[in-house]
């Protein structure tokens, strides 16, 4: 059964209705059920065009919305997930693997989260441990070795920020992803399609080309970290939010993206092979303009933008 955010339960009461009227079959209501799923289409359109930044949030982290897994599904031929950081273990809170995408073959990269309880154990609610990055560069210099372009998806609250993470070297793991991912030789595509969360996100999001998909989040903090510092109060989530300008449109007009991939009406979990489809052809399309840029210039590219983020301009003083 789906589930539904509060905002959207005016559209679970009307598809509720058509629901009952098609199980009905005594009575033919065809041009009743028809009126309601026009009606329907208006609503959901109505209701996703007038979001507040909160509720954004909350649809980036809906239950129902599609992870890696169902992605990497969806949009490749074939897929082998390898495992492994050959170090210490196998970080299941990332996914990743050789795969092949319309004839192209790609390393794919992803954080995964979890269905319920016991698969969020197992995944570690998707907060990767160090091995998990180790496991990421692993595969990334795979992708090296043999010319393959890279592919990540971000779906993180963060770097998981447990005891044993950190003896492990939690921190060196994420900046050792940052500093090889600048110079990687080969291209990198990062889709942001959940929450993006602080050094957890960033790991694998040193790209050629960053996108977000339209109801995500990408933020140096959450905002219910953010609000607990300022504020000493988690509550205070919703304002904490808006000043953090987490959205993908503040994030584009600040440079940190660099594509916003629009969502079908309703979010990505209203109907996940329609985004999956929209996906693959991003991807199908972003690569074939990046393999046509020589590798030298596609890293120098890289680095420039990596130095262009976080400028600011001193105003004079009257």
């Amino acid at each position: 059964m789906r589930n539904y955010l509060d905002f959207e339960k005016p559209i679970f009461e009307l598809k509720q209705k058509i629901q009952e009227l098609k199980s009905n079959e005594c009575i033919d209501s065809s041009n009743t059920i028809k009126e309601l799923k026009t009606k329907c289409e208006i609503l959901t359109k109505d209701i996703f065009s007038n979001l507040g930044t909160w509720e954004k949030v909350l649809l980036a982290r809906h239950p129902d919305r599609p992870y890696s897994h169902d992605y990497i599904s969806e949009i490749t031929n074939t897929f082998l997930e390898l495992h492994g950081d050959r170090l210490f273990g196998d970080d299941k809170a990332i996914i990743g693997g050789i795969a092949e995408i319309n004839r192209r073959n790609f390393i794919i990269i992803g954080e995964q989260k979890g269905r319920n309880i016991d698969e969020n154990i197992t995944r570690n609610f998707g907060m990767p441990h160090p091995e998990g990055y180790r496991k990421s560069l692993r595969l990334m210099k795979l992708a090296e070795k043999f010319n393959i372009p890279v592919l990540t998806f971000i779906d993180t609250a963060g770097a998981y920020p447990g005891l044993g993470a950190e003896e492990r070297g939690q921190a060196e793991a994420i900046a050792k992803n940052l500093r090889d991912m600048s110079i990687l030789k080969v291209p990198i595509i990062s889709i942001v399609i959940g929450e993006g969360g602080s050094g957890g996100a960033l790991a694998i999001g040193v790209a050629d080309t960053l996108a977000m998909l339209e109801y995500t989040i990408y933020s140096v903090i959450s905002p219910e970290g953010c609000a607990s510092i300022l504020w000493r109060d988690a509550s205070y989530a919703p304002q904490a939010a808006e000043a953090l300008k987490l959205l993908p449109s503040d994030l584009k007009k600040l440079g940190i993206i660099d594509k916003i991939i629009k969502e079908p009406c309703g979010g990505a979990h209203s109907c996940p092979k329609k985004m999956a489809e929209i996906i693959k052809k991003f991807i199908i399309q972003e690569i074939k303009k990046l393999e046509k840029i020589e590798i030298s210039k596609l890293i120098e590219k890289r680095y420039e933008k990596l130095k262009n983020i976080g400028k600011f301009k001193e105003l004079k003083k009257n």
